[in-house]
This record gives C-alpha cells, sequence and structure tokens, in this order.
C-alpha cells in the first residue's frame, strides 16, 4: 500500500491518469499485519487516494476483496470484469464471522451482493465490461484489447476536467454511497 501511494503520487506529480488493477484476496488479518500497520496504511490509501488531482480509473479483474482492493481502489470510475467480484469481505471471512464455519460461503456471497450486476445496480461500479465467450481467460489478447478500450472511454470523461472539480467529484461520488439513516 505504501509504495502504491508513493507511485499514485508520482502519477500526480506528472499530471499522469491513474489506473489500478484490482485482483486481491484481500488483506491478511493477523496480528503481524497489524504490527507493521497494515490497517494504518490501507487508512492512508483512502485518504490519499480521495484528494489525488489526477483521474482514478479501478478495474476489477479478478477477485477484489477487502481492504486488499479498497486500498488501491478509490477512483473516479469502477470498471468491473463480468465474471470478477468485488467486496468489503470475502464470502469465507463472511461465513466464518456470522456462522463459525466456511461452511455457508455460498449463502455470504448471494447476501453480498458482489457480483457485477449487483454492484451496477447498486451504483458501487460505474461499468461492467463484457468478457469474451467463455470468460476473459479463453482468449487473452481480445479480453486486454475490451479492457484497454474501456478504460480510455473512461479516461476520454476526465481528461478537461480540473483537478478540483476531479477531487469533488470523487468526495461526492464516495459521499452518495450507501444508504444512511439518521
Amino acid at each position: 500500500y505504501r509504495k502504491a501511494i508513493r507511485v499514485m503520487k508520482i502519477a500526480e506529480k506528472f499530471n499522469l491518469p491513474i489506473i489500478s488493477l484490482l485482483d486481491t484476496i484481500g488483506a491478511y488479518p493477523g496480528i503481524g499485519a497489524e504490527e507493521r500497520g497494515q490497517g494504518e496504511a490501507i487508512a492512508k490509501n483512502l485518504i490519499t487516494m480521495s484528494g489525488i488531482e489526477v483521474p482514478i480509473i479501478s478495474v476489477v479483474i479478478g477477485e477484489g476483496a477487502s481492504g486488499g482492493a479498497l486500498g488501491i481502489g478509490v477512483c473516479d470510475r469502477m470498471l468491473m470484469m463480468e465474471n470478477t467480484w468485488y467486496s468489503v469481505i470475502s464470502p469465507e471471512s463472511c461465513s466464518s464471522i456470522l456462522w463459525r464455519s466456511w461452511e455457508y460461503k455460498e449463502i455470504a456471497a448471494f447476501a453480498l451482493k458482489l457480483t457485477a450486476k449487483d454492484m451496477k445496480k447498486m451504483k458501487l461500479v460505474d461499468t461492467i465490461i463484457k468478457e469474451p465467450l467463455g470468460g476473459a481467460h479463453r482468449n487473452r489478447e481480445k479480453t486486454f484489447m475490451i479492457v484497454k478500450e474501456a478504460i480510455l472511454n473512461a479516461y476520454d470523461e476526465f481528461k478537461e476536467r480540473s483537478s478540483s472539480d476531479l477531487v469533488k467529484e470523487r468526495m461526492d461520488k464516495y459521499s452518495n454511497m450507501g444508504i444512511y439513516k439518521s
């Protein structure tokens, strides 16, 4: 996370857009990770990325799990391959917390609404990237071209925006996520 934010700050310095590809099983929840400040590093990424003054486009290309994905996934546009998933917690971890067993991971996955269609419906993902017939792994070259085109289309929306507008719109985007009751 610290290396990622360093590279992002360099991109900002040279006015280059940031593309993050999300495929992570998530942050390791062990004592050692906490001793090394993993939680603080993820939190710092969330705060820093919120204020970066260049376009940020994230693409979920596999598993988008837990703080691992969130820590590099703050963005102006979230793109998601159609056969991937994105959630604040993995179904296995959710199952182990709620039922003290991985046995209920399918029930947890359904309840988490972590598919691309679910994420789009809840307005947490901006674009679903259609994969080639049989899935992205069946035709890698075509998949690369489809993802490249989706990234370029997303970037076209932002290349003329001022840095202050980018940051404001990003903050508004995340402030409007979820349901709040007072």
